[in-house]
């Protein structure tokens, strides 16, 4: 039976800070165990659907009738200010706002960048990468090492670099400016601020590479685009604004949570040890457990769709909850357990549907390295603080931690 679209408010007012690490929002739970798809507040006093079934919110993710174009009106974004938005939109779209037609031509031409043949060639200089910040924490006598700024944050920024051929000694630049955009404390004028200046950045390095081409995804897309006839360079820094600010944060962040999380369980942390042909697993597993996404992705319907019985109807925004799904018990026997060897990849933490993450391969390309080379380069790591006061971030979308103090 069609639920009507005038089904009783949840009192889920979105966003929800997590409190545990290792743990969702105990509203999470209850709205899932009420039913998949409920009816939500945002903080700015809109009304969404939330999506926090695995099976709904991979059908909707993969239904073409649900817009990502965010220059649509009533697209769910709840934490974007209006005049950052208004900023966002007088800018070229870049492929995650783009649906359809437009989505594929945009994504079509990048996708081999991203390949795990060619990306198989880039994985000895990412491990020369990160042996030479591992190298650098085990020449210090300074204990505790804070693994974020020594580690986590500095690896995916050197190869988000070398990729797009954006120089490493800008990185302090974008990973500082990237903060400010993503962090909900910050003011409206600090956004602002902050995309205005990554933008004005991002769009002299296309120029540069436009003249200066080098061996790099930007100078191989100005080739093309030169040889087609097409050269787009609004277009260009579009895409240079996505890959760069998504290259690096979740996967800086991912990198902490995976440590915490496996010193936290060292009966686990101990298989892939003892056998590092598991270490793939256990990052799939890392990235179902913590989800660092919490939203995975907003959309808007453009047509009346039902869904698990519920009728969504056009105009109507929808918001699907991967860090809820990824914990779908339905799907994932016992989610709260952390198990390296559960073996499964249909985790919402990448996506799903057309606007699945472009770069995961990139992604687990990089946890899979860090994880086995810092456990077998430092295998006495261990945590210096007590989970329960290391500074997790609940003022972001994307979780993560502020600090991570260890020590061997």
């Amino acid at each position: 039976m069609t639920k009507s679209v005038d089904s009783e408010l949840s009192d889920l007012e979105l966003p929800v800070e997590r409190g545990c690490p290792f743990t969702p929002p105990a509203a999470y739970e209850r709205l899932r165990e009420k039913a998949p798809i409920n009816r939500i507040r945002l903080v700015n006093g809109g009304e969404v659907w939330w999506v926090s079934g695995h099976e709904e919110g991979r059908a909707i993710l993969a239904d073409r009738r649900f817009s990502s174009d965010k220059r649509k009106d009533g697209f769910p974004l709840f934490n974007v200010d209006a005049a950052t938005l208004r900023q966002l939109r007088s800018q070229p779209p870049h492929m995650l706002s783009m649906d359809g037609n437009e989505h594929a031509a945009a994504r079509r031409p990048v996708i081999g960048e991203f390949t795990v043949k060619r990306l198989a060639a880039l994985r000895p200089r990412i491990q020369d990468i990160v042996d030479h910040f591992i190298d650098d924490m085990l020449a210090t006598d300074q204990r505790p090492v804070d693994l974020v700024q020594a580690l986590s944050l500095p690896v995916p920024s050197l190869v988000i670099c070398e990729l797009l051929g954006a120089p490493y000694t800008d990185h302090d630049f974008f990973q500082g400016r990237t903060a400010v955009a993503v962090r909900r404390a910050s003011s409206p004028e600090e956004r602002q601020r902050a995309f205005a200046e990554l933008r004005a950045y991002l769009d002299d390095l296309v120029t540069r590479k436009e003249s200066e081409p080098g061996d790099d995804l930007f100078s191989r897309q100005i080739a093309r685009q030169r040889q087609e006839g097409t050269l787009d360079h609004a277009g260009l820094v579009s895409l240079a604004f996505l890959l760069l600010t998504a290259g690096h944060e979740t996967t800086a962040n991912m990198i902490s949570l995976g440590v915490v999380g496996l010193l936290s369980h060292p009966e686990q942390l101990a298989l892939i040890k003892a056998d590092p042909g598991r270490t793939p697993m256990a990052v799939e597993e890392l990235l179902r457990y913590f989800s660092i996404t919490d939203t995975v992705s907003s959309r808007l319907a453009t047509d009346d769709v039902e869904i698990a019985g519920v009728r969504i109807k056009a105009g109507q925004g929808v918001i699907v909850s991967g860090l809820s799904a990824n914990w779908d018990p339905a799907v994932f026997v016992h989610p709260a357990d952390l198990d390296v060897e559960r073996g499964v990849r249909h985790h919402l933490a990448f996506g799903f549907g057309p606007h699945q993450c472009l770069g995961q391969n990139l992604a687990r390309m990089e946890l899979q390295i860090v994880f086995d080379t810092l456990f077998r380069r430092i295998p006495t790591l261990q945590l210096a603080s007590p989970v329960q006061d290391l500074p997790f971030k609940t003022d972001a979308v994307i979780y993560g931690v502020h600090e991570l103090p260890v020590t061997w």
